[in-house]
């Protein structure tokens, strides 16, 4: 009598079957119909069989492993939190790091998610919607971690009070918010290159390895825990974007040149963005672990170059703003703190000029640059605090229509000058801060003409609750705005030096070392 034996089905075949056999063709509306936006940007796809995934993780397989790493993050979480861990930090300056961080980078994780969600409804592929799909549960899972982490510093510091709402209006975050809100009205393949690439390859690097390695190194073990544990499931999401450029290329020819601008456009805005980044790295970590130059050079320029090596073989060449980023290194951490510290009081945390130690390390850091530009800006600015002259900048500063960035770089060829471009379009002028800003502009005007400008929304009226009357008797603009932002004036924000974070900070570890 033959017996029926069912064989084991290896990695492969089961992976095939919980993911692509789920799919089909429909019969009773056709495919483009269902799927109608994965064939407007003009990529051509002829078998979509052919997408790779180098994981081949199946949904079962995904929650076990998350599960995992839960277990072990909520663990440190807890024991940080029950053992005052807050404390041990090198001292308060660093916490207003972490201000910036869950203001301007935590909501950019829920973006995701929900870009992820929407990009994998998009793909008539199954293999990329299912890629996407866990990549939209990794993305909420990081917004959350991140919250969850850093909500133990709600209960002590300033600042930390209402990230969500802050991303929507406050200026400076206006510049992660609108590379997101760019990504999400791209179509699902120019979204994959923004996020899959730009965010997670350029960005993402620069961001989890040194910055994640200084919240260690300053004594931050929830900063630490979170980061590390978000970075397993960063290089899936690098390898999810390097895949679909591949895929694109190796589909058709004429995809290369509908990637490649793609592929310089959003490493641009991706640059512009890690600008906050190397801010915090130069001057917001007390105890550094690298330079922003530093980070660009490894993370960048050799792990970057790498990847363009191996991207040439389909015709892919290095992104043009590569050039200016090399010379940008130089100076944008700088010239971030300095336009932060004069505008101290609309922001959300605290600044300070560096010490004359820190200088010093700025100076062998940057040999070429920081003593011959900055360091006598910052003495004079430190010369003027020591006398009762602490320097706010009360003016509202020009926005580049693309990045939103303020008009706060300089040429590459002349750090002493100011680096401004325009374009005129429907009879409306348009200013940019760079020659890679008005390039994306200029590709397609009708897009970034809707940008929304944290400061033509304020002279228009618009930053202001309702009820608010600017024309009232003694009324202040900066007042209401700051109540708009629900940035609380002299709590959250202006100089470090003598601020109720500092205070605290000092008592609470000197009673916690007496104890």
């Amino acid at each position: 009598m033959d017996v029926k034996v069912n064989k084991k089905l290896g990695l492969k075949e089961r992976y095939a079957l919980m993911t692509r056999g789920l799919g089909w063709d429909t019969t009773y509306q056709p495919m483009d119909k269902v799927f109608p936006y994965d064939k407007f940007e003009g990529i051509k796809i002829h078998d979509w069989d052919k997408w790779e995934d180098p994981f081949r993780m199946t949904m079962d397989a995904y929650w076990k492993y998350q599960a995992e790493k839960e277990r072990k993050l909520y663990a440190i979480i807890d024991a940080f939190a029950q053992n005052n861990g807050h404390l041990g930090v090198t001292d308060a300056r660093y916490i207003n790091t972490l201000k910036l961080f869950l203001t301007g980078i935590s909501p950019l994780e829920y973006m995701a998610h929900r870009g992820f969600a929407h990009v994998g409804r998009q793909m008539r592929g199954v293999g990329p919607r299912v890629a996407c799909l866990m990549q939209s549960l990794d993305e909420i899972r990081h917004a959350q971690t991140q919250i969850h982490s850093m909500s133990n510093y709600n209960k002590y510091y300033n600042g930390f009070h209402d990230p969500m709402h802050m991303i929507e209006r406050v200026w400076y975050l206006s510049v992660p918010r609108s590379f997101f809100d760019d990504a999400y009205t791209a179509g699902p393949f120019e979204f994959m290159i923004a996020i899959g690439f730009s965010f997670e390859y350029v960005l993402t690097n620069l961001l989890f390895v040194p910055f994640i390695s200084g919240a260690a190194y300053n004594g931050d073990m929830g900063a630490m825990t979170f980061g590390f544990s978000a970075q397993s499931d960063e290089a899936r999401h690098m390898t999810l974007g390097l895949e679909c450029i591949k895929f694109m290329l190796e589909q058709d020819p004429d995809n290369l040149p509908i990637v490649q601008r793609w592929i310089d456009k959003w490493t641009w805005r991706g640059t512009r963005v890690l600008t906050l980044v190397g801010m915090m790295m130069d001057y917001m970590l007390p105890k550094r672990v690298m330079s922003w130059k530093e980070a660009w050079e490894i993370y960048f320029e050799q792990n970057g170059g790498a990847l363009f090596n191996d991207l040439a073989r389909y015709g892919i060449t290095v992104p043009k703003c590569a050039a200016q980023a090399a010379l940008d290194k130089e100076h944008v951490s700088h010239q971030a703190w300095a336009t932060f510290y004069q505008y101290g009081a609309a922001a959300d945390f605290h600044t300070w000029m560096p010490s004359s130690s820190e200088m010093d390390w700025l100076s062998e850091k940057y040999p070429n640059t920081f003593d011959k530009y900055y360091r006598p800006r910052f003495e004079y600015f430190a010369e003027q605090h020591k006398a009762g002259n602490r320097f706010y900048n009360l003016t509202l500063p020009m926005l580049c229509q693309t990045c939103q960035i303020p008009m706060l770089f300089t040429e590459p060829a002349d750090p002493t000058k100011i680096c401004y471009r325009e374009s005129d379009y429907k009879g409306e002028k348009y200013h940019f801060c760079s020659d890679g800003c008005k390039e994306i502009f200029d590709h397609e005007p009708e897009k970034y003409i809707q940008a929304w400008l944290p400061v033509h929304q304020i002279h228009q009226g618009n930053c202001f609750d309702p009820g608010v009357d600017p024309a009232a008797p003694g009324f202040n603009p900066l007042a209401a705005v700051l109540d708009h932002y629900h940035i609380n004036q002299g709590r959250d924000n202006m100089e470090f030096e003598g601020s109720e974070d500092q205070r605290n900070f000092a008592a609470w570890r000197t009673m916690a070392a007496k104890n």
